[in-house]
């Protein structure tokens, strides 16, 4: 290992490979890099993640480079279709995966590590970071919500007690001030299963323990969409720091739209698109697609469709030749765009928090399935505590429920209430990442955090202190975004 120059920082980006928790890390790192020529992000994650989040970008990321940690899978592997079995696997090879691309890193740029940053999910940075006297500056990815249930993980599996076993039911739990229209079928199964743990729950019981030992926790949100959330982060998380939506706060200026989604979007009347997506990792049931299917044909409203797999299998058969003219079926969209158009009048989601903070930008009310993880708080939050969605009627799809959602949506003034809502939300998004927003002011407490107060004295953190100016200065831009 070599000693670090003063003038050149060398940061560790540890990425969880899964679902939509690369992208949000590689935009904040994309962000601070911009300002900070000295500096070189080492970014780590598995081939097949690497592959999709560096693309034809590379080129502009002159700062960071990618790395290729082993995934863990056995020699000859076929996915069964089950994503926890390929999470088991990488996090038993975690974190000799990493530190094996490490090395290679330190090598390779001739600095030692000044930093780790990581994914909050991968709890075991702290020991490394600790084991090399660097800060360690975690990412939490979703909701506000979810994480302070992980921190409470103990509190939240007394208060359930005996329910935790039973069938999903409507009863709620008292569980932390500000949380009273949680209910136990709310509670993800990685949070309150109290029996065998998969390697996922043990995570998520291990980063509860250890985030109190982080420099700071940023997270991709901003404090007035939760203020109950936030005033319970200040005992917990003291450090806890609200630096998004990234969306406006590091939107991306690279986005493509090679199917011609908003070109088609732009075509139709004002707020009356039905945009559905589910994210980049659900498949949904056969019967669920047949579902809405029928409910559009029979709405006879056009569509936005960011459909994963094959549309002409597993649609029914003919439904993609008597919707061409109304509807658009496609395998990616430009979603952050497409939520902005003025056409998309609901937005038809899985409820990931990428997607959450994407219809509070683009103002679009959400109908929501959810299937896994923060998915089913992030519903609870959008129909009860928000009012800016609702969940899918009886928690599966069905051509009633679509229907019934799409007109109340649509064709009511309970509809209206929720852009309403939204249109709030929004603008309080827009203050938070201007020049003295709270999001740009927690950025700025990020840059001038004594680092006297990390665990362990450590070399700077994270090159915050040289960049302030320029962040600073980036933060003024967003006074000129415009829908």
């Amino acid at each position: 290992m070599t000693e670090a120059r003063n003038d050149l920082k060398h940061i560790a980006v540890l990425a969880f490979p899964f679902a939509t928790h690369g992208p949000p890390l590689l935009s904040l790192v994309t962000r601070l890099s911009a300002t900070a020529s000295h500096a070189k992000f080492s970014f780590f994650s598995t081939k097949e993640s690497n592959i999709k989040l560096f693309s034809s970008d590379l080129d502009r990321l002159e700062n960071i480079k990618p790395y290729n940690v082993q995934d863990g899978l056995p020699e000859n592997y076929i996915f069964s279709g089950n994503l926890d079995e390929t999470i088991d696997y990488f996090l038993k090879a975690s974190p000799g995966n990493f530190k094996q691309a490490m090395e290679v890193a330190v090598k390779e740029v001739g600095i030692d590590f000044t930093c780790i940053m990581s994914d909050a999910f991968l709890w075991f940075a702290v020991d490394m970071a600790q084991g090399l006297h660097v800060p360690w500056v975690p990412l939490w990815t979703s909701g506000p919500r979810s994480l302070l249930l992980v921190l409470e993980i103990d509190l939240v599996r007394q208060k359930m007690g005996c329910t935790i076993n039973e069938p999903k039911t409507e009863q709620l739990v008292d569980i932390l001030p500000g949380f009273s229209e949680l209910r136990v079928a709310d509670i993800p199964k990685e949070i309150n299963s109290d029996g065998e743990q998969s390697e996922f729950s043990a995570m998520l019981q291990k980063m509860g323990l250890t985030l109190p030992r982080a420099a700071a926790v940023a997270s991709n949100s901003f404090e007035e969409l939760d203020p109950d959330a936030a005033n319970l982060f200040k005992s917990r998380l003291p450090k806890f720091l609200y630096v998004g939506p990234f969306a406006l706060a590091s939107p991306d200026p690279f986005t493509s739209d090679p199917l011609g989604c908003l070109e088609w979007l732009d075509k139709q009347k004002q707020g009356s698109v039905v945009y559905i997506s589910f994210g980049s990792v659900i498949m949904l049931p056969h019967q669920e697609l047949a579902e809405i299917a029928e409910a559009l044909e029979e709405c006879m409203l056009p569509f936005l469709w960011s459909f994963r797999g094959n549309p002409e299998e597993e649609l029914p058969k003919g439904f993609l030749e008597r919707t061409k003219y109304k509807g658009k079926v496609v395998s990616w969209t430009p979603q952050v765009k497409v939520l902005q158009n003025k056409a998309t009048g609901v937005f038809m989601t899985h409820c990931g928090w990428n997607s959450v903070l994407e219809s509070i930008i683009g103002c679009v009310p959400m109908i929501c399935r959810p299937f896994f993880g923060d998915q089913t708080v992030n519903t609870r939050n959008v129909e009860a505590v928000w009012g800016t969605g609702i969940g899918i009627e009886g928690g599966r799809i069905t051509k009633e429920g679509v229907t019934k959602a799409l007109k109340l949506i649509l064709s009511t003034e309970e509809g209206n209430k929720m852009r309403k809502k939204l249109e709030y939300f929004q603008g309080l998004a827009l203050d938070a990442v201007k020049s003295n927003g709270s999001s740009t002011k927690n950025f700025e407490t990020l840059v001038e955090y004594d680092e006297s107060k990390v665990e362990k004295p450590g070399r700077d953190l994270i090159l915050w202190n040289s960049m302030i100016d320029g962040y600073v200065k980036y933060g003024r831009m967003k006074d000129a975004l415009r829908f």
